[in-house]
């Protein structure tokens, strides 16, 4: 598998790693593939969560490794969270440093959280979302606890689709 490669197999590893990381040990399913975006579900009743996910097109930073980076879009309407977006780095953030994502002229600051210091969040407002399905660009920077600044491009080709494939499964509008 080429590096970050959205082929198959890098769908693959990319759902792997969000079963491992941020969903809960059950059987998911893949609602579909939109795009550079994929879309899932899983659980049922109030434990039933939908995402979507991409893998960036492009990773910049002066670095020797790093962990799995990717972006997601999660609904867990049985908590009352819908529409969470968090952008998993590869790295713990740098305490106080600032995560943007810029969708094409439009800049966002994101927030991280000390129990999730590989991932910064979007305010709870729907800004973010709503620029990424009206976007045609996406790029994250932020800044590890070693000081390594890091670029990630992403496309948002099928965002639109994916979003809505999981706020059908959720039941989400």
């Amino acid at each position: 598998m080429t590096k970050r490669s959205m082929e198959y197999g890098g769908r693959a590893a990319l759902a792997a790693v969000l079963m491992v990381l941020a969903l809960p040990a059950t059987a998911e399913t893949l609602i579909g593939q939109f795009g550079d975006w994929d879309a899932f579900e899983d659980g049922e009743g109030a434990a039933k969560v939908c995402y979507m996910a991409s893998l960036p097109k492009s990773e910049k930073g002066d670095y020797t490794s790093r962990g799995q980076t990717y972006f997601t879009i999660v609904h867990r309407p049985g908590s009352q969270m819908t529409g969470v977006v968090r952008v998993t780095a590869g790295y713990e953030y740098k305490a106080g440093s600032e995560t943007t994502v810029k969708i094409d002229d439009k800049t966002f600051q994101l927030y991280t959280h000390p129990d999730t210091p590989d991932s910064a969040w979007a305010p709870k407002d729907a800004s973010v979302r709503k620029a990424m399905i009206a976007g045609r660009s996406m790029v994250v920077k932020g800044t590890s606890g070693r000081g390594t600044v890091t670029t990630d491009s992403y496309s948002l080709s099928g965002v639109t689709a994916a979003y809505k494939a999981i706020g059908k499964a959720c039941g989400v509008k």
